[in-house]
Formats: structure tokens, sequence, C-alpha cells
């Protein structure tokens, strides 16, 4: 057991014991269920795996296996003390997530799973005046994002191709630099599919040296559809070690240069932004957000027309583009073709509350695309759970920030081993004219319970003064759900006082009307009372792939890294 000295007023000093980490209460009554005599057999803890930690197949020749690998001293090797029972729960080789690799069905077309999107991937920082560079693509697919979005503008001389935010203070990047690194990390994460979303503003000859170019840089590993536009989306299991273009139709660059006013108009700050992102909005709120600068998907023109280069034509396996009409036009479903819509969060929001069902209907074939509004200079995000609710499968995403509605969509893709694709859950794919509607109130179909018994790991990953600088931190924890509205809550534990290894022993009871789109969100702070109360880690986690029983939860940072140690010790269970 160490110590430790706190300076208070430059003359006294504050010392408090920091004792290794105890078996909390909560779990020394589950110990004491299964033992006997202060003792858990191998045919005991087989009992608790089975019934406690929902293993069927559990056998007491494995759980003998459990002992001698958890047990350090030879008199421990026939069972475990509630010492032992407790590292070996803290040390536990079987996640919180279930299965913990690609185990889902990857034969479907692209139009039937969520995918992990990027929205103007090259930047580094805010959207008016950071640096464009092939860093943040870099990062963001050996983080598993599968869209990679690129707004592609003639250079001054109108003779080659970069990338930057048109309109803006940001610096370029080549073209080139851009593709020869999408080239090289695509598939660090993932094997598979890489989409790259191109915002054209070219002239004709560029789009042909760009149609060059892509066909050197990625050669035989391009996808070019056999014919202009596809009747169904090929899968992501076809589709291993490839990459797609998608493109809305072109703009010429003369006609792009209309925007330049509008794109250098000032805008009051999103309020939603606080220092790790605020509370996330609840979704179908009512907001006068008449600010769609954001022009990603304004234009009508036609890939077919005279000025759009052959050769850049055929290179496009996902077509976009709104068309002339409008949001009905812009939701039919044509049985010969698909293609990809793009909507601002505004007009989603606002399409959702007249055309949900509809807005359904469409994405079982087509791909829908959404993409932060045209205010969010800071580079934030919104509420991603209005897009999937609705079966959209690009929700566009700032990956070069942090905050809640990130860490929501960082929780989504860590299912289905954080392979970029996840399966829509069956209601979204079929239905018809009766297709799912998010707004109609669902009668409750899982209750999840959580028990929360401790922390740890904070000791060793932080500096003694990080929290407070007079005592050990005051951690809470804030837990609850992201999903439909019905669905949505957060609650929160009590405060445990001047400890490193805080035990709360508290349960959480949490009604799901659809939990195959809720995702468990979990918080830590340390409470400060003359100051905003600091970050102690996170982690969000798609409920309907959480492991039962007792689980050791990794926490990560505000910018979504793993923290080394810091993790919590949580029961799961559900009726």
């Amino acid at each position: 057991m160490s110590k430790q000295t706190y300076t208070v007023c430059f003359c006294f000093r504050r010392r408090f014991r920091v004792p290794a980490a105890q078996p909390p209460a909560g779990i020394k009554s589950i110990f004491d269920k299964y033992a006997v005599n202060d003792h858990m057999s191998a045919d005991r803890l087989q009992r608790f795996l089975v019934e406690v930690q929902k293993e069927e197949k559990a056998t007491v020749e494995g759980a003998e296996a459990i002992i001698m690998n958890n047990s350090s001293l030879m008199f421990h090797r026939k069972g475990f003390n509630v010492d032992a029972f407790f590292r070996y729960l803290l040390a536990s080789s079987v996640p919180v997530l279930s299965p913990h690799s690609i185990h889902q069905d990857m034969t479907a077309p692209l139009s039937h799973y969520f995918i992990f999107t990027g929205h103007n991937s090259y930047l580094t920082g805010n959207q008016l005046s950071s640096d464009c560079s092939d860093v943040p693509i870099i990062q963001a697919l050996e983080k598993g994002v599968r869209v990679i979005e690129l707004d592609i503008w003639p250079n001054s001389t109108n003779d080659d191709v970069l990338v930057l935010h048109g309109m803006t203070l940001t610096s370029p990047v080549e073209l080139s630099k851009c593709f020869m690194s999408i080239k090289t990390h695509a598939f660090v994460a993932s094997d598979y599919p890489v989409v790259i979303t191109l915002e054209d503003h070219l002239t004709t000859e560029l789009q042909a040296k760009v149609a060059e170019m892509v066909h050197q840089i990625f050669g035989d590993k391009l996808f070019t559809p056999y014919k202009e536009c596809l009747e169904e989306f090929p899968s992501p299991e076809s589709l291993k070690k490839r990459f797609i273009i998608s493109t809305k139709p072109p703009k010429e660059y003369l006609k792009a240069e209309k925007t330049k006013d509008k794109g250098n108009e000032s805008h009051e700050k999103d309020s939603s932004s606080e220092a790790w992102g605020g509370e996330i909005p609840n979704a179908f709120d009512d907001k006068d957000d008449s600010d769609d600068t954001d022009s990603d998907d304004d234009d009508n023109d036609d890939l077919h027309s005279g000025d759009v280069a052959p050769e850049y034509r055929s290179l496009i396996a996902i077509h976009a583009g709104k068309g002339k009409g409008g949001l009905d036009d812009w939701l039919k479903v044509d049985a010969d073709k698909v293609r990809r819509l793009s909507l601002s969060e505004h007009e989603l929001e606002k399409a959702a509350k007249t055309h949900g069902p509809q807005i359904v209907r469409f994405t079982q074939r087509n791909i829908l695309r959404v993409y932060p509004k045209g205010i969010r200079f800071d580079s934030s995000n919104y509420n991603p759970l209005v897009g999937w609710m609705h079966g959209a499968q690009m929700v566009a995403f700032n990956m070069q920030g942090y905050g809640r509605s990130l860490w929501l969509m960082q929780g989504m893709f860590r299912g289905n081993g954080g392979c970029g694709y996840v399966k829509k859950p069956d209601f979204l794919l079929t239905g018809g004219h009766e297709a799912f509607d998010p707004l109609v109130k669902l009668p409750v179909k899982m209750k999840l319970k959580i028990t929360i018994f401790m922390g740890e790991g904070w000791y060793y990953d932080f500096k003694h003064t990080h929290f407070d600088a007079y005592s050990p931190p005051d951690f809470y924890v804030r837990i609850g759900i992201g999903g439909v509205p019905d669905d949505t809550i957060m609650k929160k534990s009590k405060t445990v006082e001047d400890s490193w290894s805080p035990a709360w022993d508290e349960e959480f009871e949490f009604e799901l009307t659809v939990p195959e789109l809720a995702l468990l969100r979990i918080e830590v702070h340390e409470n400060d009372i003359s100051e905003k109360d600091d970050f102690g880690g996170q982690t969000c986690l798609p409920v309907r792939e959480i492991n039962k029983g007792i689980r050791p939860v990794p926490l990560y940072s505000q910018e979504g890294d793993k923290y080394p140690s810091v993790k919590l010790l949580m029961l799961f269970d559900t009726v």
C-alpha cells in the first residue's frame, strides 16, 4: 500500500493511503454465493460461468484451466479465494463485446449496412482555416473509417487537381498524395471496401486527368461497374480490398464560383459545442436551423451531359444526385437502378417529420448519405441516430474532432469486429408500405440491467494531481442509452470521494423499445465543486453485442484513444 502527499497552501500537507483495488461488496456477495468456506472450486466456478456469465458451454475442465492460469500460488491452484476471483474478473480475456470478430452476414448489398463514413476527411481542424493534409485521412482509415470524402478543385493555373475546402482559407494538398495514402492505408484496420466520395469542381480536362490518376494508382483494385447504372449494389464481401468511386453530378468549375460569397458569410457559432461536445440533442427536437450553406448535393446536373469526361464518368460505381423535384422525387425508388442521395442533417430532420417511412423504404435499396450542416465551422457533429433509425448508410462525421456525438459513432462501429460495416436490423430492410416509422411509439422489447461495481487504472494513467491538486479524485459515472427517442436517457451514479479505485456498487435498469439501435453510453467524471467537472474516460457500446455477465469495460479518452489501464468492472443482463 503506497501513500500520496498533497501540498495545501504551500505549508500544509495532506497524506492519503493509496490501497490496491479491493473486491467491492457486490463481487464479494457473488463470490460467497458460489464459494464454500471462502473457496471456489472448479465445479463451483463452472456453475458461475453458466449462471452469471451465461457461458452455456462452460465445462469443469475449462474452469480448472482458468484457475490454473489465474492463480499465482501453488496452494491456490485448486480454487479461487475472493482476491484471486476478483483479479480474474478484472483481467478477464472475454471482452465486453461478443463476438469480438466479424460475425455478421457480409454478402448482402452495400445498402444493407451502416458504413463508417467521414466528412471532409482531409481537414486537420476547423472547416475554415485549418490545413488540408493526407494525415487525417490516414488516421481515419486506421480507425476503420470506410468512406473518405475529398473536395477536388483546379489549381491556380488550371492544370492540376488539389484537395481543399472551397471558398475558405484552408491550405490545399495534392490529390495524388491523398490517393496514394488511401491506397497504402486503406486495409490496415479492415479488408472491406473503401468508398471514395468526390465533391467535384473540375473542368472536363481535369476530370480526364483525375480518371487517369485513379487508374494509375488503384489499378485493378478499383471496382468499375459492368454497366453505367447498377441495378443492385454489390456486397462488402465481394468487394474486399477494393476501392469504389462515388460522386454527385459534377459541377463546372466556373459555375461553382457563384457560391463564393455565400461560402464567406459569417454565422453564429453552433451552441452545442462544449469542452467535450455538449450533450447530444434529442432526435426530432424543434429547431430553427435555416443554415444549410454546405452545398454537398445542391446541384441537379446530369452525368450524361456532354461536358463530363467519358473516362471520368466510367469510374463512378455509386451515382449520386437529388434530381430536379422536391422530397417526394428525391426519395423515389427505381426498380432498374440504385443511387446515392445526400441530405444535410437539417434536411434529414425536416424530412423525417413528414416522410419517415418513405426514407426507410428508399434506404432499403439505395444509399442515403447525411452530412453536417454548414455552420459547424468548428468540425463538431450531430446526433447520428436520426440517420441510422431511418436506414441511412453513410452518416458522415467530422473525424478530426471529438465529443459525445463522435463517441456514439465510434461505439456503433465497435460492432461486427470493428470492420467498418454493421448490418442494419431486419426491420429497416423489410416492410414495403409498412416500413418502420421511428415516430411510432413501440412496446418495451428488452430490459437491460447493469451493475457498476468499481473502476480502476486512473492511478497508473494520470498524474496524481491531474484531477485535484489537494486530494485523490471524486469520481462519478454517467450512464445511459443513445437510441430512438423513447429509449434515450442518461442517469448518474453517486460520487465516491477521495479514491483512485472507486466502488459504486450501483444498479441501473433501462427499458428499450428498439434495442437493435441502442448504444450504451458510459462516462466517468471527477466532481469539482469550484470548476467544470474533469473528464475521466468514456466508452460507447452497441447493446445487441454486449456479452452478458461480469465484464471489464475499457475506457477511452475524449479523442477516442483507449487508456492503457482505466476500466470499469460491470455486470450486464437482459430480461
